[in-house]
C-alpha cells in the first residue's frame, strides 16, 4: 500500500480510541498524523536498520539519549512485541519512510513489500507522550488545536556520533504562552523516557533554525500572540543520522505519524 492522499484524514474519536482500534485503523489504510489519538497511551518513533547497523544505532542512542530515548528493540525479523500485543509493526502506523543511502525514495502505509529477515527495529519514545499531561495542565497544544502536524525543524546543534552513525539534534516545537512555559519544563521533566524537558527555549535563530515559518518536517503553526517557541528534541533524530550517514537500506515513521503502544503515559513518569 502506497501514501493515498484522499485517505489522509482524522477520526473525530480518534482521542477515545483503543491503541489496538487505532493500530487497526491504520493497517486498513487510514493515513493521519497521530498527535491527539488514544489519548493516555504512549507513542512511539520508529527507526529500523539491517542487523548489522544496528549497534551502530544501539550506540548512536545511547549517547543521544535526549532525542533517542529506546522504548524497546525487535529481534531481526521480528514484527510484533510487548508494546504492540497482536500488532504488526509493518502495517500499524499511519505512513513508514523508505531510505536508500541515505536518501527518502518513498513514503508508504505498508512495509510488508519491503520486509526483510535481517531487519531490526528500534522503538522509541515520542514527546506526543506527555502532550495529555501538557493538556490536563491546561496548556494548549497548537498543532492540535490547528488541526496540524506539530513542525519539527534540523538545528545545528550536532549529535555524538557513534560507528557509521552521525548527524544533525532535530527538535519539535510548540508555541506556549509566557506564563505557562515553566510548568511546561515542569511537567515533561517528568517524562524523561519520551525526550523530557525542552532543549531550548525562545529564538530559534540559536539553535540554528532560520525560518521557524518552514520546518524541515511536520506542518508549520500560527504561532499566537503572548506565546514563546518551545523545542523539545524529536524522536526524528534518527532519520536525520540515516539521511547523514548513509545506510543502504533503512526505514522510518513518517515524521508526525507514529506507533501508538499499549503502554500508558504514566507508566513513563517519574515522581
Amino acid at each position: 500500500r502506497r501514501h493515498r492522499p484522499a485517505l489522509v484524514g482524522r477520526l473525530m474519536d480518534a482521542a477515545t480510541l483503543s491503541p489496538a482500534e487505532a493500530r487497526a485503523k491504520f493497517r486498513e489504510g487510514l493515513v493521519s498524523p497521530t498527535a491527539g489519538w488514544s489519548r493516555g497511551y504512549a507513542q512511539a518513533n520508529l527507526i529500523i536498520v539491517p542487523k548489522d547497523y544496528a549497534f551502530d544505532v544501539l550506540l548512536f542512542a545511547q549517547r543521544n539519549p535526549k532525542p533517542c530515548p529506546i522504548l524497546g528493540v525487535l529481534d531481526a525479523g521480528e514484527t510484533s512485541g510487548p508494546l504492540l500485543e497482536g500488532g504488526d509493526i509493518r502495517t500499524d502506523v499511519p505512513a513508514y519512510t523508505v531510505y536508500e543511502k541515505g536518501e527518502l525514495v518513498d513514503t508508504v502505509t505498508s512495509l510488508k513489500d519491503h520486509w526483510r529477515d535481517d531487519l531490526v527495529t528500534f522503538i522509541v519514545g515520542c514527546s506526543f507522550t506527555f502532550e495529555t499531561p501538557l493538556q490536563d495542565a491546561g496548556i494548549k497544544m497548537a498543532h492540535i488545536e490547528q488541526g496540524r502536524n506539530v513542525p519539527m525543524y534540523r538545528t545545528s546543534v550536532r549529535t555524538e556520533s557513534a560507528g557509521r552513525m552521525s548527524g544533525p539534534l532535530v527538535v519539535s516545537m510548540r508555541p506556549i504562552p509566557a506564563s505557562q512555559v515553566a510548568d511546561a519544563v515542569r511537567i515533561s521533566s517528568r517524562y524523561p523516557a519520551v525526550h523530557g524537558a525542552p532543549v531550548h527555549v525562545g529564538n530559534p535563530a540559536e539553535i540554528g533554525i532560520a525560518d521557524i515559518s518552514r520546518p524541515d518536517f511536520g506542518d508549520a503553526v500560527e504561532i499566537p500572540d503572548g506565546t514563546i517557541p518551545v523545542f523539545w528534541a524529536c524522536g526524528v533524530t534518527p532519520q536525520a543520522a540515516v539521511m547523514e550517514s548513509k545506510p543502504p537500506i533503512a526505514f522510518g515513521h513518517a515524521p508526525g505519524h507514529m506507533l501508538i503502544t499499549d503502554a500508558k503515559d504514566s507508566a513513563y513518569a517519574v515522581p
